[in-house]
């Protein structure tokens, strides 16, 4: 059994719906408190801590400051945590980033202010106060910034008892987590790996180049977080070394680390796809509105342009009032599959499933998947026009209008993202506006234009 009682925390929090944090707080002294609560495992901790409000968290804090531990700090969302920071002293935070790995301890560092930044890094000790400003020195989003500069790493000639004896005495300032030691050369290249398992098997004079396995990868520090993710799923990776500029170790990713990059940017994607930005629990309305308004902004404007194309067939909608009725169906079926053609289009970019040697494959496909998806739907809103106001040539203006603006929608779900891409844009980001417009001003011509060439 691990230091917290993970049987009460699940029949008290999971099964009866009880926040035993803040239970805690009707509670008269903060040892109270800390007995209370000590043994509920961090995770759980930290869920039930984000479910307070501002003053109880504060309270909370100031009653039992020891209750916020490193492990709980890490565990928290960046919104809490940069909420409850002002309300912890700069040497506590010290101690407990000196506690967490350098990755983790970064993720606070950058919630900070500038102010509070400056004194807890003050009150670090050297060694760890340079390990985060060599993290900080590198771009948001790149391994550099991300890694863990905690390692083990042994030279080829070392036998197995060598290198075991060294992890024993090196104790403490081993990572808390790690899956291969890296086998480097003179210069300090990683020129392979041993994983952890292999190593606790083999004899203990055998030498490392004998057991060892070649690296499939090596990460520099200055690459994107997302070309790192792809590269893990890509090598079925648990970890892999990170070099500098000269090819020598500096750090590793784990798997632990891809696995959080990977929600992050799949949570960015739906979002961007949505044109909205996360809603935290620290995040005001007025917050949540500046967030959202701009995108909806761009929206109207997108609305505007489609009617005005309506605008352009009044006079035919005044004649013929189905056609007012039937535009929306049209319209609305091709915003519908060009959202779909759209996500497939985003996921595919984002897994490099769509490059620049199978688009042209993947847009002869979407092409004709739109086509016969347009002709299956045609002929049911033709059907349906016929039977509802009994004219065969109305049924015809919508078969043609539904199956142009499907193939229109399909064409436009993979293209806009593949031009984007290549322009260095975020194909999550803008690609919804651009679809949208083309499949609403193209459903609305298609439609009305037809129908002015066959009923007028």
């Amino acid at each position: 059994m691990s230091e917290y009682d993970l049987k009460t925390t699940v029949t008290e929090t999971d099964e009866d719906g009880l926040n035993r944090v803040e239970q805690a707080l009707g509670l008269g002294s903060g040892v109270e408190i800390v007995e209370a609560l000590e043994r509920l495992h961090p995770a759980d901790f930290s869920d039930q801590f984000e479910q307070l409000t501002d003053s109880q968290r504060e309270e909370l804090i100031v009653r039992a400051p020891e209750l916020i531990t490193s492990d709980v700090l890490a565990e928290l969302e960046d919104e809490v945590v940069e909420d409850i920071l002002p309300l912890i002293s700069a040497e506590k935070l010290a101690v407990d980033l000196a506690e967490m790995d350098n990755d983790d301890a970064l993720q606070i560092i950058e919630e900070m202010e500038d102010a509070q930044r400056e004194d807890v890094m003050e009150a670090l000790e050297p060694a760890d106060r340079a390990q985060l400003e060599a993290s900080l020195s590198f771009d948001d989003e790149t391994i550099g910034r991300l890694m863990q500069r905690e390692f083990v790493a042994a030279p080829e000639f070392w036998t197995v008892g060598d290198t075991i004896d060294h992890m024993r005495e090196t104790g403490e300032a081993l990572p808390d987590l790690f899956f291969n030691i890296y086998v480097v050369d003179t210069k300090f290249i990683p020129i392979g790996y041993v994983p952890v398992s292999r190593l606790m098997r083999a004899d203990r004079k055998v030498r490392l180049d004998e057991v060892m396995e070649d690296l499939i990868v090596t990460i520099s520090q200055e690459q994107d977080q997302e070309e790192a993710a792809y590269l893990f799923e890509k090598y079925h990776l648990i970890s892999a070394p990170v070099v500098d500029d000269a090819g020598r170790i500096v750090g590793m990713m784990t798997v632990d680390d891809i696995i959080y990059i990977i929600q992050e940017e799949n949570k960015e994607d739906i979002l961007a796809l949505a044109g909205v930005s996360d809603a935290g629990l620290t995040d005001t309305a007025t917050s949540i509105v500046k967030s959202r308004a701009p995108w909806l902004f761009v929206n109207l404007a997108t609305a505007v342009l489609a009617s005005l194309v309506i605008a352009q067939f009044d006079y035919a909608i005044s004649e013929i009032v189905a056609l007012a009725i039937l535009m929306p169906i049209v319209a609305s079926m091709g915003g519908n599959a060009g959202t779909q053609a759209l996500a497939v289009a985003v996921r595919a970019l984002s897994e490099r499933d769509l490059t620049s040697q199978t688009a042209k494959r993947a847009v002869k496909r979407e092409a004709l998947a739109a086509t016969i998806i347009g002709l299956i739907f045609a002929v049911v809103l033709a059907g349906i026009a016929f039977i509802w106001f009994g004219d065969p040539t109305l049924a015809l203006v919508a078969f043609l209008a539904m199956i142009v603006n499907h193939v229109f929608a399909g064409l436009a779900g993979i293209l806009v993202p593949l031009g984007l891409k290549k322009f260095g844009a975020d194909p999550a980001v803008a690609s919804s506006v651009f679809v949208t417009t083309v499949t609403d001003v193209v459903g609305f011509f298609a439609f009305l234009g037809t129908a002015v060439l066959l009923l007028l």
